[in-house]
């Protein structure tokens, strides 16, 4: 390929995709409507190609050239269990509107990018009983788009547990070697729930349907212990009493836990989330713990109960902490000279909010990078 690959990154946050794609691509344009992340952004990559604001304000007068690929990580809360259950109706999933109006707007003025790559929970794929991804489907039919999804987790790449759903879209006019799809849904990256999804599809949305081909990575080799800071500089390891108070919220199962980590005999990392439960119809606050080398999945602190703490089993004693910001820019795939934001709140709001960085690299070197290549010497000959 003559140059380098231009893209267009929305709901951008603190760059994660363009972190992702690495400097073999070149940033066309990027929008987010948060300020914080968006300085966190400059931080990082520069505000040359950075406009900050409600994406329903965008126009294509803005977008420059024509991109190879647009990525958007769409805001899930509306989409998530854990959500309201709005959908696409939502205030802030229901973002995806606008974004797509853009979309069809750059399509209409020949300008349309060849590859579009939507970025959600997995709960969009049964969000109101499956008709809001049958409306994104749809939406990318009528613009004249082939498309497919893969859910892949981060843990096979990362000490977390992040299952997303990416969808993967391509103009009608390019070529898609044959090595890129299938005839038919693979594991692990087509799973039961995509499945589903698909057979709920209508028949006219199936025909354009592709099963990509996702090679899978090699086995992971990064440990959540190497991720964990001794020292980390925005948060202290809790008192004795602290950490007591904590085990003291873990039921039966989660003690266990505890105390095959402690026989182990040696360092054992796990992580923890508080969380409520139900018991004979009261609420209840509990401590669930884990020691299988991954991490819970990470989500924006909306609460207390959101942020995720850390244990450390060692010569029969465990201590406990909340995990340090530098441990959740670790545990999404972030170079450790990424520039955080200055407060611990703030960037954990960035980290629970992004994408993973090497789902992104995978995406992109096994499936939008030879689908270009093969694009660009289909126009030279």
């Amino acid at each position: 390929m003559s140059g380098k690959p231009g893209f267009y990154e929305f709901f951008a946050g603190g760059g994660m995709a363009r972190a992702g794609l690495g400097p073999g691509w070149t940033c066309l344009f990027a929008n987010d409507f948060d300020a914080k992340k968006a300085a966190s952004y400059r931080l990082n990559w520069g505000g040359e190609a950075l406009h900050v604001g409600d994406v329903a304000k965008v126009t294509t007068e803005q977008l420059p050239g024509q991109a190879d690929l647009v990525w958007a990580s769409f805001p899930c809360q509306d989409l998530s269990l854990a959500g309201a259950g709005a959908g696409l109706k939502g205030e802030r999933s229901g973002t995806f509107w606008p974004f797509w109006g853009l979309m069809t707007a750059l399509r209409a003025e020949g300008r349309g990018p060849k590859t579009i790559v939507l970025e959600n929970v997995c709960g969009a794929l049964t969000s109101h009983k499956g008709k809001d991804f049958q409306s994104i489907c749809a939406a990318l039919a009528e613009a004249g788009y082939r498309f497919g999804a893969l859910v892949i987790d981060a843990a096979l790449f990362l000490p977390q547990s992040r299952p997303r759903l990416f969808i993967i879209a391509v103009r009608n006019d390019v070529a898609i070697p044959a090595a890129l799809t299938g005839h038919a849904p693979k594991p692990p990256f087509h799973t039961k729930a995509l499945q589903t999804a698909h057979a709920h599809l209508d028949a006219r949305l199936r025909a354009v349907w592709l099963w990509w081909r996702l090679p899978e990575p090699p086995i992971r080799n990064t440990r959540l212990l190497e991720i964990i800071e001794d020292a980390p500089a925005d948060v202290s390891w809790h008192s004795a009493a602290e950490t007591r108070a904590l085990i003291g919220m873990m039921s039966e199962v989660n003690l266990a836990k505890i105390e095959e980590a402690k026989r182990a005999g040696r360092r054992m990392v796990g992580t923890l989330y508080r969380r409520t439960r139900y018991q004979a119809g009261k609420k209840l606050q509990r401590a669930e713990a884990r020691f299988d080398d991954i991490a819970g999945c990470l989500r924006t602190p909306a609460g207390g109960s959101s942020r995720q703490f850390v244990l450390l089993v060692e010569a029969g004693k465990v201590r406990s902490r909340l995990m340090s910001g530098r441990e959740t820019a670790r545990l999404m795939g972030l170079a450790d000279e990424y520039a955080l934001p200055r407060t611990y709140n703030q960037t954990y709001h960035l980290t629970g909010d992004g994408v993973a960085v090497p789902v992104v690299r995978h995406i992109a070197a096994h499936l939008i990078e030879p689908l270009l290549l093969a694009s660009v010497a289909r126009e030279a000959a």
